[in-house]
């Protein structure tokens, strides 16, 4: 299975006794919306809610970190999501969450994970049918190895500070990168010394696909896509969206969990301003 699939292709493979399909929709309060609620309104057939609003470290001051092993097993066996899947992911989100889900996933070697391009609003704007209420997917045994080289701490990262060795892309907003706009999660404003600032929402078209090929390669023109790369954000979840892009082009990168909500928050951490 491709990292992304189509709705043509989904369409066609729901069914398959080994393909499991999640709505990985994540939302915030501030935007007056239930994802739960709203999956319960409509969703792809079969597909069952994997609620990464839950499936953090819920020990952590932060917003969104990593879970541990047990707490992966723990939410991800009784959705069927586990051990010789093959798992669809798809979100409505603004965040784009599913690539969040894509990298927790990944990150613990859990099934063959997909996106589904264009999520549930291309779904929907096909016509294609939609369920109502709560799916049940049979239980699958979950076998979590989490890879190290695919997280970043703040330690980490402050220490790269002086080699530059690795690449660190901010997803966030041009605004909240230079410091004009305030911190939604009350940190300091600006970045990270030596970030890139690119925006997640370049990395799709107009129909909300993800860009591919020269069009996505573009979006990563000031990037040397042969040397690491560590990508971050507010809270972790729209470093994903750079790690799923680099991914696309055959490269991975790393994210720093902690993102600006952690590093902001620290009075010891160097902050920068303007770009």
């Amino acid at each position: 299975m491709e990292s992304l699939v189509s709705t043509d292709w989904l369409a066609g493979a729901l069914g398959a006794p080994d393909l499991v399909v999640a709505d990985a929709t994540l939302l915030a309060g501030e935007l007056g919306r239930d994802a739960r609620a709203e999956y319960r309104g409509g969703h792809i057939p079969g597909a069952v809610f994997l609620d990464l609003a839950s499936l953090r470290d819920t020990t952590s001051p932060l917003p969104n970190t990593l879970p541990d092993a047990a707490t992966m097993a723990r939410h991800l066996e009784p959705l069927g999501l586990g051990d010789g899947a093959r798992i669809v992911l798809y979100d409505d989100s603004p965040w784009r969450s599913a690539a969040r889900a894509w990298w927790l996933l990944r990150s613990f070697g859990i099934g063959d994970v997909a996106i589904l391009d264009g999520g549930l609003a291309k779904w929907r704007a096909e016509g294609r049918p939609l369920s109502t209420g709560d799916e049940v997917a049979p239980p699958r045994p979950v076998t979590p190895h989490f890879n190290e080289a695919r997280l970043r701490t703040r330690e980490q990262v402050r220490g790269n500070l002086a080699t530059g060795a690795e690449q660190l892309l901010d997803a966030r907003s041009r605004p909240r990168f230079t410091g004009e706009e305030p911190d939604p999660h009350g940190a300091a404003p600006g970045h990270i010394p030596g970030a890139q600032c690119i925006p997640y929402p370049r990395f799709f078209e107009g129909d909300g696909t993800w860009k591919r090929g020269d069009a996505l390669k573009a979006v990563f023109a000031d990037v040397d896509l042969d040397a690491p790369l560590v990508a971050t954000c507010g809270s972790g979840v729209t470093a994903a969206v750079i790690a799923f892009a680099a991914h696309l082009l055959g490269r991975e990168a790393a994210i720093y969990d902690g993102s600006w909500s952690e590093w902001g928050s620290d009075p010891a951490s160097p902050k920068a301003l303007g770009l």
